[in-house]
């Protein structure tokens, strides 16, 4: 009998306390700081208003897609996601791990932007960045490094320090009271409140003087832009990217679910709103910049950072300076940027503390304290430091171009042609929906849309290879870029590596109707397994 068999069966798996409560948690999880200002700026320098229909097509072929995907891996195989592919196959649980250390990167520079949000939150009550915000926000706040100067520095930034501790004070305590006592109970509250200040933003916004030229600008089709393949590449790359798929976050949430659960609508409403949100993102960010533009007398083209970082800490506040009525617009857009980053950032932790939880036998208040701490360490000495904004760009950029769509690459060729498990998870869905999924889906999750993937990764990997990134020094990209995902890749063989201090190998996927489950680990004792798959399937029926 393994390791695992020998240790203590694992506490009841906690739960969604409503399928509303689910929805809420997914669909904050996917409106976060892509959102708000990364879409606005991809959809405009790719083609404009043509760049929805690409970016439709991608949301029901990759979004919609890959979402049910995860969906059925968690609610199907119920664990984190090292559990899941364990169960799967043993020799998968790296592939598991390799998504936890995804999150767990992502989470210690993601905290530090939630934390530069809530700041700036408090600047607009006095328009602290003066007349010049690009020089308050890289010097005076950052106290920031050049890039071509980047270099490892200890000396730590005050005014970023104080607000991150607090951020990751608030959400270990959300972690710490639970699924449905922290996690569901936050996003009730913050995600109603999230949309009424972003619409009231977006409200303001439009009756902005010039508002319309910025719309112009947003919406405008470049039909000539359908016909380069890197407009559609940048279509999926967004709606993979912005719906928190195939790293682990919805896997994850969906092993909360209860037997009976609806996936197949509820993926779709998911993925809608996600998407509703974005374009009322656009509508906002863009009339804001046709009113800054029209102030400066010149076209919305000739406007510079109307995405990333830029956008949000340079760009907006030069607006809130010029507009009447600038602070409570300025409390409205960064008080909405920091509630989509806390709802986006819990769902990451979530990743790490379930699979913490579940390897070393934690409760879920010690794996929350445990990975909080660690992770606000990280945070602080990382990236609150003078060059925190350089390690976060360069980190982040190889976590999610390589990195994520690597993961997602590597778990449908494992799924689909490996252990051919694509039926079984389409069967999955269509059992647990109103409205069953066709033929399309199977096509579009196992072939076609992998396809795109591996186009956009081999896209990336050339011209990270051939050019760098940025211009920061060679060793520097080479540390934080290739460096964080070889940390990765070696932290998740170690990792699994260790035994497992709960019963994760005990467990048996319920029954389907007309498809007989199939044990994914090999066990000595076939009476634990029989004994195991009824109990199972009769939790399900």
């Amino acid at each position: 009998m393994s390791t695992a068999t020998q240790n203590a069966p694992e506490a009841p798996r906690e739960q969604w306390g409503s399928q509303m409560g689910f929805i809420l948690a997914a669909v904050g999880s996917a409106i976060g700081l892509g959102n708000i200002w990364r879409f606005p700026g991809v959809a405009y320098t790719n083609g404009g208003g043509a760049f929805l229909i690409p970016y439709l097509v991608a949301l029901l072929t990759a979004g919609v897609v890959y979402l049910l995907f995860d969906w059925a891996l968690g609610h199907r195989y119920r664990g984190s996601a090292p559990a899941i592919f364990r169960r799967i196959n043993p020799k998968f649980e790296p592939l598991g791990w390799f998504q936890v250390g995804l999150c767990f990167l992502i989470i210690t520079y993601y905290a530090v932007i939630v934390a530069w949000s809530f700041r700036y939150m408090g600047f607009s009550f006095t328009k602290a960045w003066g007349d010049d915000p690009a020089a308050f926000f890289t010097q005076d706040f950052l106290h920031l490094l050049p890039s071509a100067q980047a270099h490892l520095t200890g000396d730590i930034v005050p005014a970023i320090t104080w607000p991150l501790v607090l951020v990751w004070l608030l959400v270990t305590v959300i972690m710490a009271l639970g699924v449905a006592g922290g996690l569901e109970r936050m996003n009730k509250i913050f995600l109603p409140l999230l949309v009424v200040m972003f619409v009231g933003m977006v409200v303001r916004a439009v009756t902005l003087p010039g508002a319309v030229n910025g719309l112009n600008s947003f919406f405008t089709p470049d039909w000539a832009a359908l016909a380069d393949p890197h407009v559609w590449i940048q279509a999926y790359a967004q709606i993979f990217f912005s719906l928190s798929v195939m790293f682990g976050i919805m896997i994850t949430y969906a092993s909360y679910l209860p037997r009976r659960a609806n996936l197949g609508p509820t993926g779709f409403v998911v993925a809608f709103s996600n998407s509703s949100f974005e374009i009322l993102a656009g509508i906002g960010v863009f009339s804001t910049l046709g009113f800054m533009a029209s102030k400066q007398g010149i076209a919305v083209s000739e406007l510079e950072g109307i995405t990333g970082p830029i956008l949000s800490f340079v760009t907006f506040p030069q607006v809130i300076s010029m507009m009447p009525g600038g602070a409570v617009f300025g409390v409205l857009f960064f008080g909405s940027l920091s509630l989509a980053g806390i709802t986006s950032l819990v769902s990451l932790i979530q990743v790490v503390t379930a699979a913490v939880q579940e390897k070393f036998g934690m409760s879920v208040r010690r794996s929350s304290l445990f990975v909080g701490i660690i992770s606000a360490l990280c945070s602080i000495f990382l990236y609150s430091t003078s060059n925190g904004l350089n390690m976060l760009d360069v980190v982040d950029n190889y976590v999610n171009n390589v990195g994520i769509v690597g993961s997602a690459i590597v778990t449908v060729f494992l799924i689909t042609f490996v252990v051919r498990r694509l039926p079984e998870l389409h069967h999955h869905i269509n059992q647990h929906s109103a409205q069953p999924l066709g033929a399309w889906w199977r096509i579009f999750a196992g072939y076609i849309t992998p396809i795109m993937l591996t186009v956009m990764l081999l896209f990336a990997l050339v011209d990270l290879v051939q050019n760098g990134y940025g211009d920061y020094p060679r060793w520097f990209v080479l540390a934080f870029g290739w460096g964080s995902l070889a940390f990765i890749i070696i932290g998740s063989l170690v990792l699994t590596a260790l035994p497992w201090c709960t019963t994760v190998d005990k467990f048996l996927p319920a029954r389907l109707e007309g498809m007989e489950p199939r044990p994914y680990a090999h066990h000595q004792n076939d009476d634990l397994i029989e004994a195991s798959a009824t109990a199972t399937t009769e939790e399900y029926r």
